[in-house]
């Protein structure tokens, strides 16, 4: 019975995939949910476009992608550790797995806090408690964001202002494309000494009273 118990004993490799699993699994399931604050994040930064506030329009594109990048980090890093796990001796990698899967729990904790639809509102209020977090939110992603990650930000920016651009051009009157008739002076009068001949006429036709 003893050797029964030690040989389905869990090991401490069996752990870290049990573990890799399960942050796998969260990871999914944050992507469904985050997606809602993705796209709100995309339409805010169109409508502050639209009001001329590039630079909050702005901010919403960098936290998305910041997010964006959080999520596709932390699966390529679940990725790679179960790769190590199943290819090279447990022994030789274990320390970097429990390492990974430590930082994995930490980026899943805040990827959890990034979910907020609430705080995506906060980027367009002008409140002063709102400004503040805009401040900060700011700062914080300067540090974060790579110099590729904010070429593309600046690059969708650029995408948003030309659609709404072609947008504003679609609803604006239509110019004729063929020149309107000019009528010269001489015609003019001309028709004018008709409508006044025909209205003699019409009066002399009608009948005078006894």
């Amino acid at each position: 019975m003893g050797a029964s118990q030690s040989k389905h004993r869990i090991t401490v490799q069996d752990k870290a995939i049990l573990d890799m699993k399960v942050q796998r699994d969260k990871l999914k399931q944050y992507q469904k949910r985050v997606q809602v604050v993705l796209d709100r994040e995309d339409a805010l930064a169109r409508e502050l476009l639209k009001k001329g506030d590039k630079r909050r329009a702005l901010l919403a594109l960098r936290r998305r992608k910041y997010q964006e990048q959080m999520i596709a980090t932390t699966d390529s890093q679940l990725l790679n550790l179960q790769q190590l796990v199943e290819t090279i001796e447990f022994s030789l990698v274990q320390k970097d797995v429990l390492f990974g899967l430590e930082q994995g729990n930490q980026v899943l904790t805040k990827l959890n806090q990034e979910m907020r639809i609430e705080d995506v509102e906060r980027l367009a209020d002008d409140t002063a408690e709102a400004i503040a977090y805009q401040n900060e939110i700011s700062e914080l992603l300067k540090t974060q964001m790579s110099a590729e990650d904010e070429e593309a930000v600046l690059m969708e920016l650029d995408e948003l202002e030309r659609q709404e651009s072609d947008r504003l051009q679609i609803n604006m009157p239509q110019v004729p494309d063929h020149p309107l008739p000019v009528q010269h002076p001489v015609e003019a009068d001309a028709q004018q000494d008709g409508e006044e001949k025909e209205d003699e006429l019409s009066l002399n036709k009608q009948p005078m009273l006894a």
